[in-house]
């Protein structure tokens, strides 16, 4: 997996057709501890097009006899992936944190979904895919098949290094196509770790392949690949779109996640208590950064003083730190540039009247000093208009806005371009089924947090948070094959 010139710093190579192998260019690129600058965690290929070509004409060509293999013996590939995830969890948990930041127990039960994520799809191999379909013509059969897309670029963010890896690739491999990945240079090393288990689990050479290096090189390069047949990415908006216009032009499938700003709605009936520990799970675990994360905190007038006080009561109480230590809560955000949106959207929010509660401000004490830490920032008297109310910030920054009516609540959670996730907390059923039916949202939960969908439920938004398909469970099927269908004579 890597060449070694210092003991403690790693060089992650490609993974192209079975083999790790240096990019043509010769050139690296560092992955930092973002609790810690000086903590070189590995360095990474920059890669260029030519190691691209050689990555997809190794998928293209092992592609044609992996679809051949049937379902369960693809799925056999998938069960021993998962048995040398397990057996390596806390290694590739602790890269992890120290390469992006989150907290080791999230790290390692990010790793734990990507292993339960495997062996689900590793039994895809045997469920069906297809429906028998009676013809007009008594003397004929006809059903519909599946058929793999056939080669498929893999683009994968830095806050999920693991899971979202896994649950495009694992479907992708279990319907019979090649993949690959192109993960983000902020979590190259993880995504190495992980494309290893591939490797000793005897996966055929050139059925998954990784090229790491910069988005304008290879991501690019994998959408306007004449090879690739399908494109999947998570990641910003900006991007994402970029990739649906050369998917359109080369008429292949694309699949898009992309941001959200997530409402939860708390009715005067809520449970506070419940509320409140949901909102700071949902809005500050990950420093904020995932695309589910909880941004707008949409309180009841009736109830907004009081749940207020418990929630700066409880963010108080928060431990900003290095991941890897026991006692941290919240670890950093991933980079240099990531804080610096995240002041420079607390900075925004004061400049146009919100009232800054908690927080907000750089960590710059003790161990801290060395690292991207931020501290959690609670905003009042937010208003719809202004940028911490409507762009995604990516950070542990939660603004509150009052109403005075369910209505209200729901036409405010409504008012986003993005349509990802959203929650709300009532004990009132004609509320909850009225959020159910009017929220614009891919996943909308229940007194339960914003962030998070099991792994066996689609996944995906609604507006500009995705292109309306959906990742994960069954689902899936529908983005990584075609329906074929078949008339017999």
């Amino acid at each position: 997996m890597t060449t070694s010139t210092e003991t403690t710093v790693q060089t992650v190579l490609n993974y192209i057709d079975g083999q790790w192998v240096e990019a043509s260019s010769g050139k690296t690129g560092e992955s930092l501890n973002p609790a810690n600058v000086e903590d070189v965690v590995g360095r990474y290929q920059m890669s260029a097009s030519e190691d691209l070509d050689q990555a997809v004409e190794a998928a293209w060509n092992a592609q044609k006899e992996w679809r051949k293999l049937t379902g369960n013996v693809r799925g056999d590939v998938l069960f021993k992936v998962a048995d040398i995830m397990e057996k390596r969890i806390d290694d590739i948990a602790r890269t992890m944190t120290r390469e992006m930041g989150k907290t080791f127990p999230e790290a390692k039960g990010e790793t734990a979904r990507g292993i339960a994520i495997l062996r689900y799809y590793a039994g895809e191999g045997m469920r069906p895919v297809g429906d028998v379909i009676p013809s007009t013509d008594s003397s004929a059969l006809m059903f519909t098949t599946r058929t793999p897309l056939g080669v498929v670029g893999v683009i994968t963010p830095w806050n999920f290094p693991v899971a979202i890896p896994i649950w495009k690739a694992a479907p992708a491999l279990i319907y019979g196509n090649a993949v690959v990945m192109k993960p983000a240079s902020e979590a190259a090393v993880t995504c190495a770790k992980v494309i290893d288990c591939f490797h000793e689990a005897g996966i055929p050479a050139g059925v998954i392949n990784m090229v790491t290096g910069s988005g304008s090189v290879i991501g690019q390069g994998l959408a306007e690949h004449s090879k690739v047949n399908g494109i999947t990415f998570t990641g910003s908006n900006g991007v994402g779109k970029r990739i649906a216009q050369l998917a359109v032009e080369r008429g292949i499938k694309y699949q898009l996640e992309m941001g959200g700003k997530n409402p939860v709605i708390v009715a005067e009936d809520a449970d506070l208590d419940l509320a409140v520990d949901a909102t700071i799970s949902g809005g500050l675990k990950s420093t904020g950064q995932k695309c589910t994360a909880t941004s707008r905190v949409i309180v009841h007038e009736a109830v907004y003083e009081e749940f207020r006080e418990k929630l700066l009561t409880k963010v108080s109480e928060i431990t900003v730190g290095d991941g890897l230590d026991e006692g941290s809560w919240m670890g950093p955000s991933v980079s240099e540039s990531q804080l610096n949106t995240v002041l420079s959207y607390v900075q925004k929010g004061k400049e146009e009247g919100a009232k800054l509660l908690y927080g907000g401000n750089r960590c710059e004490k003790g161990a801290n000093a060395k690292g991207y830490f931020v501290e959690p920032a609670v905003f009042d008297e937010v208003t719809p208009d202004m940028a911490i109310a409507r762009e995604e910030i990516f950070g542990p920054v939660l603004a509150l806005m009052k109403v005075s009516s369910f209505e209200e609540a729901l036409e405010l959670a409504n008012d986003s371009d993005y349509g990802l996730s959203a929650s709300v907390f009532t004990t009132n059923i004609s509320k909850a089924l009225s959020f159910i039916n009017e929220m614009d949202a891919g996943l909308v939960r229940i007194n339960a947090e914003s962030a998070g969908v099991e792994l066996q439920a689609p996944f995906g938004g609604m507006k500009q948070s995705s292109s309306h398909s959906r990742e994960q469970g069954r689902a899936a099927i529908e983005f990584f094959t075609s329906i074929k269908t078949v008339f017999v004579k």
